[in-house]
């Protein structure tokens, strides 16, 4: 720890540079996997892009269902993910927790770390202190 830091302030800083190591670490990764020629992680992946555009469902609907799916399932990474796409979507915080208590009541106590992980990533994306991952383009 730097001089004239206190732990709490260590450990936001750590945060941050653990939001951007794994963003950097998603689009690496992401590229690297769609470099090979496997025509079904490739599929998946378009699949996946193309799930979340709008259609009958419009994208702030399809990005609050991926949230409470992601909690229920309790992926941090995709929690965090669909956080930020919800933002970027549109998604106020009053309609954000009230996702969250869907996810929570259907996945149980069980989620509540993640819940709590949940809400310090939207409050770091709500005080600009982190960045939203690249949307659904996993290319």
């Amino acid at each position: 720890m730097s001089a004239g830091k206190t732990e709490g302030e260590s450990s936001d800083a750590n945060e941050g540079d653990r939001l951007a190591e794994f963003t950097a670490f998603r689009k690496r990764m992401n590229e690297r996997i769609l470099a090979e020629p496997n025509q079904v992680v490739r599929r998946f992946f378009a699949l996946d892009t193309q799930t979340y555009q709008a259609g009958a469902l419009d994208v702030k609907t399809k990005e609050l269902l991926g949230l409470v799916a992601s909690l229920v399932l309790r992926c941090d990474d995709c929690i965090s993910y669909h956080v930020a796409q919800c933002k970027e979507a549109g998604v106020n915080r009053d309609e954000m927790f009230e996702a969250f208590s869907v996810g929570l009541v259907v996945g149980g106590s069980i989620v509540i770390p993640h819940l709590r992980r949940a809400v310090d990533f939207l409050d770091r994306l709500e005080q600009g202190e982190a960045a939203a991952p690249a949307g659904h383009d996993h290319g």
